[in-house]
């Protein structure tokens, strides 16, 4: 039997490529916008320290940024021929990672547009979601090699929420005080935003964690 030639075996690479193309390194994906997250909820940290307007459009740019991502990634789930993983774990750790962002940018914009500065609480609310998004760029970095340590670094972001929510309570019940109704409606407002981003980052925690039960 004659062996194929370089040429023989080329076009029988690509036919094989084309009828079963190679799937997307979706794990590497999630990592990147991981690491974007971690460096949006950095910068809200920065912001809830300083007060500086100019952080604050950083961060609103850092959304528009981080949509563009969201979407280019939902269009290669989309195209994509297979997968390592379920589509809608996929798509659901791509979505909930970008409401994180969406978060950080409502807190900070509503803030600039009802005249408010942070306090206490806004900073420590921001640390805590730093930590869990930290903890959650950890967990989808090991996907592609260690797939069970990755379960630990779901854990430590879930009680990283578990944190920010304990503390908006304590911000909430310190708030109402007095009858200065619309300071604390403003106020409750940008509470709100960092830790409905807290429950969208416990969120995405939850998908890592189905991931890594259904990878080992």
């Amino acid at each position: 039997m004659t062996p194929a030639t370089d040429s023989e075996i080329s076009l029988l690479a690509s036919l094989f490529e084309r009828v079963f193309p190679q799937s997307p390194d979706f794990f590497s994906l999630l990592h990147e916008q991981s690491k974007q997250v971690v460096h949006t909820v950095a910068l809200l940290v920065s912001f809830m320290e300083s007060n500086d307007p100019d952080i604050g459009q950083e961060i609103r740019e850092n959304e528009h940024a981080a949509d563009r991502v969201k979407v280019h990634s939902i269009h290669i789930l989309n195209e994509a021929f297979s997968t390592p993983i379920d589509r809608e774990d996929i798509y659901r750790a791509i979505t909930t990672l970008d409401e994180v962002v969406n978060g950080c940018k409502d807190a900070v914009s509503e803030m600039a547009v009802l005249d408010l500065v942070p306090d206490a609480f806004t900073l420590e609310i921001a640390r805590f979601l730093h930590g869990g998004v930290i903890a959650l760029e950890a967990g989808f970095g090991k996907l592609g090699s260690t797939p069970s340590a990755a379960a630990v670094d779901a854990d430590a972001a879930r009680k990283f929420e578990r944190k920010a929510e304990k503390l908006n309570r304590r911000a909430l019940a310190e708030l109402f005080q007095g009858d200065d109704y619309i300071r604390m409606f403003k106020r409750r407002e940008i509470y709100r935003h960092l830790t409905k981003s807290a429950e969208r980052m416990a969120a995405c925690a939850n998908t890592l964690h189905d991931i890594v039960v259904k990878m080992v």
